[in-house]
């Protein structure tokens, strides 16, 4: 049984929710500047995957070299891929992304922020307390 109209109608719409669906998912295209992708540290030491995490942004480590999973383990996270170590990231009016950031080789999260700089760049901060004892770095896209 092949259907009539009303089912060549109803298979077509079906078939527009699935592909809006899966074009949602992907993400990257529905959030402009986003810093999706995958990133490494100026040591390459570490890889993480930036990607839309619900209606935010989150960074996850999907890479490690032996040390940093050495210094890593001896601060308390163990294993160190998989880690999220930026959570809750929500775009803010200046252009960065704000959210929190995890740092495995202490075992504490701070506020923290990652801009855009280029398209294969970006600036990622961690601050202590309100702007105040921060650290930030660069990071490369890897292609």
């Amino acid at each position: 049984m092949t259907g009539g109209p009303e089912m060549n109608l109803f298979r077509g719409a079906a078939i527009a929710l699935i592909t809006a669906v899966m074009a949602a998912g992907t993400g990257a295209a529905a959030i402009p500047d986003a810093p999706v992708g995958v990133w490494r540290n100026q040591k390459n030491s570490v890889h993480i995957r930036i990607a839309p995490c619900g209606p935010v942004l989150c960074g996850t480590i999907v890479w490690a070299n032996e040390k940093a999973k050495k210094d890593a383990r001896e601060g308390g996270t163990d294993p160190l891929v998989g880690t999220r170590i930026f959570k809750d990231l929500h775009k803010d009016d200046k252009g960065r992304w704000r959210g929190k950031v995890f740092v495995p080789d202490i075992n504490m999260s701070f506020s923290g922020t990652v801009k855009l700089i280029t398209a294969d760049t970006i600036n990622t901060r961690g601050c202590l307390f309100s702007g105040i004892f921060c650290k930030s770095r660069v990071w490369v896209r890897v292609s």
